[in-house]
């Protein structure tokens, strides 16, 4: 169950938020009839409950096929095309997964950088293991991931006969365009379809995230039924619904000027969720010079390191924690020493979770009577069903913020500026022009 929680804010008066009444109808309007800016990237309002089965039940037997085959999983993709699988595998496994002793194959994220070190290290640990790749692209010509996958069959093709590699490709794409899309059908990959109306940064509870998600043994079955339990308790109800208040409140900030949000958790596990946040908020909101700029922090660590700034620097930015709030199945208690030399002999006896719950409560009071403000998303478990409901509760929230901005919540128009400079400076045919004007600029860098 996911639970949003401002009451303790004293600056946010029920008057602040009723004077959203009027807009935030507006909104559930657009998001109910799918009738608002970008609703041809509405799919995913109603995918939790209308997917394709017979798709669903494709990824899980090739999940099944790459479980007993591989030792390793190679997922090729950048954004969306990675980010939530390894939010979703990173906050239920952990991030030492590849480590753990498991019958599931080690899974490496790459495709999403131009750092050829980084993808020979992971070619490397390649070496004496079965492996698979998934590549994800709904073009097939994302550059970073294009390369990536290039590299990729070359060290495949040294390793497996033609019919054994292309056996162990899955490409997930376009369901009847693209370059990918070509390729497959050319090699015989088993392909995965990315729905034409559900973009990159929504996209986790398709196939983009669910077949990573699903080798690794996770319940895709129950994610999904968490989503769906999400979508059926926020449209029940209606306008007071917890993530139309986190939308109203968001915008409440950002008008007072507030430019920044910062998502923290308590838990490292966390980290990989603050990052697909980040993508899912600043791609949808950042434009037409509008929007929060989205951080996230992993707290007590970074305490340590941004606390400072968020207790006593600019007064530009308010906190959102997602936290658990009930105690952790694997937990460990502090133990008695007799000599006590730490002086810790006060803690003998209480878990690391309550201890961490009071280090949450401390700091929310200081970075409050600091001038920091927190709001509180709260769920209960730590499990793929909670996880599926905390991941519609961000995208349901994500859409009625960007429409509240009224801005396009499901474009990205901005993307495609750093493309054709790099292009450009790299030759591609057709930038010509463009390339002797950049070429001028950056002379002297």
């Amino acid at each position: 169950m996911i639970t949003f929680q401002h009451s303790h804010i004293k600056s946010v008066s029920d008057t602040d938020v009723a004077a959203f009444d009027s807009r935030i109808a507006a909104v559930d309007s657009l998001i109910r009839n799918k009738n608002g800016r970008g609703n041809d990237f509405l799919g995913w309002i109603d995918l939790p409950v209308n997917y394709d089965r017979e798709e669903f039940a494709r990824i899980k037997a090739a999940a099944q096929k790459i479980r007993r085959d591989s030792d390793i999983l190679l997922v090729i993709g950048i954004g969306g095309s990675y980010l939530g699988a390894r939010a979703v595998i990173e906050f239920l496994h952990g991030a030492y997964y590849n480590q753990q002793r498991k019958n599931t194959p080690d899974i490496y994220f790459i495709g999403n950088s131009f750092n050829g070190e980084e993808l020979k290290d992971v070619l490397e640990l390649c070496e004496g293991k079965d492996v698979s790749v998934n590549v994800i692209s709904k073009s097939g010509t994302t550059t970073e991931s294009a390369i990536a996958f290039r590299i990729v069959r070359e060290y495949m093709a040294k390793r497996y006969s033609e019919e054994e590699m292309n056996a162990r490709i899955y490409a997930t794409t376009d369901c009847a365009r693209g370059a990918l899309k070509g390729l497959a059908d050319q090699n015989g990959y088993q392909t995965f379809v990315i729905p034409d109306d559900v973009g990159g940064r929504f996209s986790v509870l398709t196939p983009v995230g669910l077949l990573p998600i699903a080798c690794t043994g996770i319940d895709i079955d129950a994610l999904m039924e968490g989503a769906a339990k999400e979508r059926e308790a926020l449209f029940a109800a209606g306008l007071s619904n917890d993530a139309y208040r986190y939308a109203i409140l968001r915008n409440i900030y950002l008008e007072r000027g507030r430019k920044v949000e910062v998502l923290a958790s308590y838990d490292p596990a966390f980290r990989y969720m603050g990052e697909w946040f980040k993508q899912l908020f600043g791609e949808s909101e950042g434009k037409d010079k509008k929007g929060l700029f989205p951080a996230s922090v992993v707290y007590s660590s970074d305490l340590h390191s941004l606390g400072q700034f968020v207790q006593d620097g600019s007064p530009i930015l308010f906190e959102t924690v997602c936290m658990r709030s009930t105690p952790e199945e694997r937990d460990m208690n502090v133990p008695y020493e007799e000599a006590n030399a730490d002086g810790l002999n006060f803690l003998a006896g209480n878990s690391l979770y309550k201890i961490n719950k009071k280090a949450m409560l401390g700091t929310l009071l200081a970075h409050e009577q600091g001038g920091t403000e927190t709001l509180l998303v709260k769920y209960d478990r730590k499990d793929a069903r909670t996880l599926g409901e905390l991941i519609y509760f961000f995208e349901m929230a994500c859409a009625a913020s960007g429409y509240l901005l009224e801005v396009n919540p499901f474009d990205q128009p901005g993307v495609e500026a750093y493309k054709k400079n790099m292009f450009a400076l790299l030759g591609k045919p057709g930038y010509e022009e463009q390339k002797s004007a950049l070429e001028e600029q950056i002379k002297n860098i």
